[in-house]
């Protein structure tokens, strides 16, 4: 019984010993954690691409490149030799292997030297994590440490830290930062040979580094594919032994820096790896591209270029500059996301949404000619003008003055908040509002805002923020109705140069719907192109604001769309109309189906796109407001014209469709017979109206001009009498030249030999013109 006690005491004791010692275990394990690297901890970031190709790696406060790796996203083959070659006995020990550590004391005793480490993985992780001195001391540091990561980490994850941590050489830490920097490849896709070279790296990175001592590095290489045989087959090994061994030199990844950048300073959290939606291989097309295309450019002009996936809004390619490299050119500075003004780029939504609101169709008439819009007086790119034009040819040509007049009928105000609505959110200055100049570029955007936009044109009016993470949410907005982003891609698409230019050798269109913008002063020049499965816009332009004379978007920026069109392979689909869009005959000037007008009011007939089976008139006349169409009597008999109180005989009625009154100076001499109403009949004879309130003087229509006796052009002078309000503009061959008060005189000089077609024309619709040679 004595006994009996007495070993339950010796009991309770050695229990109350081994409690007292697992919670001073327990409690130094709370008091001094391993320094596991945590999620506040600095650490180096990497940027991927969608196939995780590094794009750009940012060191962390020791300047270590480590790209982070799953244990799934490593080759089993390197996991393979890791283990075999390290630790063998890895899944089975609790941290550390007794046997080995004694075998490892004996041969240092009896060789002097140290002949094998008797180190398992877990301690060699926690030798990387907390640098430890190697001396008997810190070998019981490491070892109870090694048991302390055992205690609270899976082996799963503790061989994930050795994967990320890994000495590899120089700044290199981890196998996925050595395959891709030593090999061009990622950890997911070693050799047998690749395997074994960066098993065996960590254990002396500086001595065995593939890319200065690639002899050393064999023969540690070989070593370990020789104690694989029980692993790798004989024939695996041998292909190994007979590989050579090739390292490239170590260089930072540098592609989409400037999305990298972003990305980092975007992030909400820490973290060691941000995927992105990049594909490598067109970004380095990309990149290429416009370094290449900056060559030929002037000093400090830089160019940003975006392309984006319709399907997914995933951004394939991200170029902020020219050259990232390239302080010159401003290469830090991001105008992707610079808000500039978009020159013509926003044509296309302003028809696309007077569309939507009826206002027109894609044949309506409107007048390129100088106009007056409450004070506003914009003119074209060229300075020169068309006179009557349709909808498409004004957008396809990119004629400011129909655009502005397209704009005062929907209103500036409600064309931004449209835009707003649909995800384009334009930029004022502070405390301006919204007005006519918005069209022309009077606010600021950002390229890829723009390029989000466009994509509505390719997925039935809906927009798209373009995305650059895969957890990026999916955002879309209705900027148009499907048949206007129809009607709008059609225009642009087979009415633009770009239909020609984007060609295969074969003549097979490519299929791509673009616009090109140029902001006042040549600031920026844009490019925007749609495809079935792309939308890529261009900017080029200096970062500081200066303009750059002569570079507009048609011959700066357009020419790199091709270039990155041609790059993606784009082809033109089978586009079918949506079942609200059908194209109908329309008549000029009155804008109404032709089969509804009379063949005496259509005086030309178009084919025009109709959404929702609408075909608006013509707008009224800013000049001659409720006289599109008006009814005159004539003489049955002989069809002159007459009224009841000069002819008592019998009347007959007819309309008369009227073209805008400032359109009357560009009418052929056949239309503006079609729209003129029958001469009086001699008894009203003196019922004349006079055909026009002004008249040019100086020279006679028809005139003959030679150069002087000495050689010199001739220099005219003409003047203008008759009513005129206001102030006349003169045009010579439809381009305007001056602009100045009706008492005036207008001096120009025949340069080169030929025809001259001069008009002078009032704000009130008022002109006469003349034509005259110089031979």
């Amino acid at each position: 019984m004595h006994i009996i006690r007495a070993f339950c005491r010796r009991l309770r004791f050695w229990a109350l010993f081994v409690v007292v010692c697992l919670g001073t275990l327990l409690v130094l394990d709370h008091l001094y954690p391993p320094p596991v690297p945590g999620r506040d901890s600095p650490r180096a970031l990497l940027v991927l691409a969608r196939d995780a190709t590094p794009l750009r790696a940012f060191p962390d406060q020791d300047h270590v490149w480590r790209h982070p790796v799953r244990l799934d996203e490593v080759s089993p083959q390197y996991l393979e030799a890791l283990v075999r070659y390290e630790d063998k006995t890895f899944y089975w020990h609790p941290g550390v292997n007794p046997l080995a550590l004694l075998r490892a004391a004996w041969q240092r005793l009896w060789h002097g030297r140290i002949v094998s480490g008797g180190s398992t993985l877990t301690m060699q992780v926690a030798r990387i994590l907390e640098p430890i001195p190697r001396t008997p001391t810190g070998k019981l540091k490491q070892i109870l440490r090694a048991l302390q990561l055992e205690w609270r980490y899976s082996k799963a994850e503790i061989l994930t830290l050795y994967l990320n941590y890994a000495p590899m050489g120089g700044v290199l830490e981890g196998v996925e930062a050595a395959s891709r920097a030593y090999l061009g490849k990622s950890a997911r896709h070693l050799s047998h040979a690749e395997a074994a070279l960066l098993a065996v790296l960590p254990q002396a990175p500086s001595r065995y580094r593939p890319d200065r001592h690639p002899a050393q590095a064999r023969e540690a290489r070989d070593k370990v594919l020789t104690r694989m045989r029980t692993t790798w087959t004989e024939a695996e090994i041998a292909d190994a032994l007979s590989e050579p061994l090739y390292a490239q030199t170590i260089r930072e990844p540098l592609r989409a820096p400037l999305l990298a950048e972003r990305l980092r300073r975007e992030a909400t959290t820490q973290k060691p790896r941000i995927d992105t939606t990049i594909d490598a291989t067109l970004q380095e097309t990309v990149e290429l591209l416009l370094a290449d295309r900056a060559k030929n450019l002037p000093p400090k002009v830089s160019i940003a270029a975006l392309v984006m996936e319709n399907a997914s809004l995933e951004v394939l390619a991200y170029a902020g500059s020219a050259d990232f490299n390239d302080d010159a050119r401003f290469g830090h500075v991001d105008m992707v996301q610079a808000s500039r003004s978009p020159g013509s780029t926003l044509k296309p939504f302003l028809y696309g949404l007077a569309l939507d609101a009826g206002l027109i169709h894609s044949e309506s008439l409107l007048a390129d000619v100088p106009q007056s819009f409450s004070g506003y007086q914009p003119g074209n790119f060229q300075q020169s003008f068309h006179g009557p034009v349709s909808v498409s040819e004004a957008l396809v040509k990119s004629l400011n003055v129909p655009a502005v007049e397209v704009l005062e009928r929907l209103e500036p105000a409600r064309f931004v908040a449209l835009l707003r609505r649909g995800g384009l959110k334009l930029r004022f200055p502070r405390g301006a509002a919204p007005n006519l100049a918005v069209i022309l570029g009077g606010a600021g955007t950002r390229l890829e805002d723009l390029v989000g936009a466009y994509s509505a044109l390719a997925r039935g009016g809906l927009a798209g923020t373009p995305r650059l993470t895969p957890d990026a949410p999916r955002e879309e907005r209705r900027m148009l109705s499907a048949g206007a982003a129809f009607i709008i891609r059609d225009i642009l698409e087979s009415g633009g140069p770009m239909g020609r230019a984007l060609e295969t050798g074969s003549g097979q269109k490519r299929g791509i719907a673009w616009k090109t913008g140029t902001s006042f002063g040549f600031r920026d020049a844009w490019s925007i192109g749609v495809s079935d499965r792309h939308t890529v816009g261009v900017w080029v332009g200096r970062p500081d604001g200066t303009p750059n004379p002569g570079f507009f978007g048609a011959n700066v920026a357009a020419p790199l769309l091709v270039d990155l069109f041609a790059a993606l392979n784009a082809r033109a689909g089978n586009h079918q109309p949506p079942p609200t869009v059908r194209q109908e005959a329309i008549c000029w000037p009155l804008g109404r189906r032709a089969a509804s007008t009379a063949p005496e009011l259509c005086h030309q007939k178009r084919l025009a796109w109709l959404l929702d089976d609408a075909a608006p008139p013509t707008f009224p006349d800013r000049l001659r407001p409720g006289t599109a169409q008006y009814p005159v009597e004539t003489d049955p008999g002989s069809g002159r014209r007459v009224r009841s109180d000069c002819f008592p005989g019998e009347r007959s009625q007819r309309e008369i469709a009227r073209w805008p009154a400032t359109l009357e100076p560009w009418l052929t001499p056949n239309l503006r017979q079609s729209a003129s109403p029958p001469p009086w009949h001699p008894a009203c004879a003196g019922q004349r109206e006079p055909e026009s309130g002004l008249a040019i003087i100086g020279l006679a229509d028809g005139a003959i001009l030679r150069r002087s006796s000495a050689g010199n052009a001739p220099l005219i002078r003409l003047e203008v009498r008759g009513k005129t309000e206001g102030e006349v503009i003169w045009l010579v061959n439809g381009k305007q030249e001056a602009r100045h008060p009706a008492r005036t005189s207008f001096t120009h000089r025949l340069e080169t030999p030929g025809r001259y077609d001069i008009t002078a024309m009032d704000e009130s619709g008022h002109y006469d013109r003349l034509s005259l040679r110089f031979r």
